[in-house]
């Protein structure tokens, strides 16, 4: 005999909790305590535990979704592939330049790399810079673990700079990316 399905409460309370969660470690980071999650997802403790029964459980429910939605966006690229990759790269600049776990996670601090969001996020993300590098316009040289570190890099650089200047580390590191004879390229 098979197991019952999920009440629909039950299924309600979770989407609270991972809402609440989501929205939690983005501002906060993931170092909100379970029971302000409840508190927030207007459950009990018992709640959060009985759907998640670790943190780290819930940690990775949140980030594996956000990972996921990535790497769905960037499975959905590819007809032009610099346009695409470039994009890409800023969507996930963004996601992560407001959301402290996301960013944790791209930069490898949280330990869910093996997870298969990421996995499936790294295929899709390496697909994009391949077809990137075949049509030119993407360094021949950069592989998706450098692109990976750049970004890192960028995350960091932003968010010592003032909001004024949002979105410099990314313009200078898109710059790093494109081959030198891009801008003869372009010019011709």
């Amino acid at each position: 005999m098979g197991r019952r399905a999920p009440r629909a409460d039950a299924l309600r309370n979770r989407a609270r909790v991972l809402t609440a969660a989501r929205e939690a470690f983005a501002r906060d980071g993931v170092d909100v305590p379970l029971d302000t999650i409840a508190e927030r997802a207007g459950v009990g403790a018992g709640t959060v535990h009985r759907h998640f029964p670790t943190k780290e459980a819930l940690v990775t429910a949140v980030i594996a979704d956000r990972l996921d939605q990535l790497a769905d966006r960037a499975a959905k690229l590819g007809d032009h592939p610099a346009e695409d990759f470039f994009t890409f790269l800023g969507e996930v600049a963004d996601s992560a330049r407001d959301n402290l776990a996301l960013a944790s996670a791209l930069n490898g601090t949280l330990g869910i790399e093996g997870e298969a969001s990421a996995a499936r996020l790294t295929k899709a993300f390496q697909s994009l810079l391949s077809a990137a590098q075949r049509s030119g316009d993407v360094r021949p040289d950069v592989t998706a673990p450098d692109v990976h570190a750049v970004l890192a890099g960028v995350l960091a650089t932003e968010s010592r700079l003032p909001p004024s200047r949002r979105g410099l580390g990314l313009q200078i590191a898109i710059a790093g990316l494109r081959p030198a004879n891009a801008e003869r390229r372009v010019r011709s």
